[in-house]
């Protein structure tokens, strides 16, 4: 039990670590990274409906090469830090904390995408993804939709965190983190009056 509270209070630090630092595309990193290529507002909205399948497609690829498995995971690690894009408004109010880092993520699960359409087993599956993602587009009327960060072309060396001071500005980031505090903090008593009762058994 004492294990299961270190690890996730450690997990919880690993992810909000760097919380204050901004995405760098011009720093050092970026230097050593692998380019992705910018994502629109709109693109989002639809590409974030069709991640589950995207992922999964790329999870089961056999003829992978190095900057694409590099991108993959980029497109994993940037999931992770926005949440797993479980945070309110993420993908689409451009005020949102969240938004881009989730940018980041939506962005290089299109280049997934788009890199799969070349590789011989996946080519079919993975065209299939982007036909149906472009019919969206059109029935939505979302290929025109832009907002500030539908030009910031990001990089894999390069993070893209939260920006955690301005939540307590956008109130459904902060409704939902406060209630995701308050089960944590739930949790923790809970496992330290479990702990309490077996160490006097």
């Amino acid at each position: 039990m004492k294990n299961a509270l270190r690890a996730i209070c450690f997990g919880l630090a690993m992810l909000t670590a760097g919380g204050a630092f901004a995405h760098s595309p011009g720093g050092e990193g970026s230097r050593s990274g692998l380019p992705v290529p910018e994502i629109s507002h709109g693109e989002m909205a639809v590409i974030s409906g069709y991640r589950g399948r995207i992922m999964d497609l790329a999870s089961r690829a056999v003829d992978t090469s190095e900057p694409f498995r590099r991108v993959l995971n980029y497109a994993e690690i940037q999931y992770s830090y926005c949440l797993w894009g479980r945070m309110p408004g993420s993908v689409t109010d451009e005020e949102s904390p969240f938004n881009e880092c989730a940018h980041a993520y939506l962005a290089a699960t299109k280049a997934v995408l788009l890199a799969m359409r070349g590789m011989p087993q996946e080519a079919m599956a993975a065209g299939e993804i982007a036909s149906a993602v472009d019919v969206d587009m059109i029935r939505r009327g979302l290929s025109l939709v832009t907002c500030r960060f539908s030009g910031e072309g990001f990089n894999t060396a390069d993070v893209v965190r939260p920006r955690w001071s301005e939540i307590p500005l956008h109130p459904a980031s902060m409704a939902s983190l406060t209630g995701f505090a308050l089960i944590l903090v739930a949790g923790v008593f809970l496992l330290r009056r479990l702990l309490r009762v077996q160490s006097s058994e």
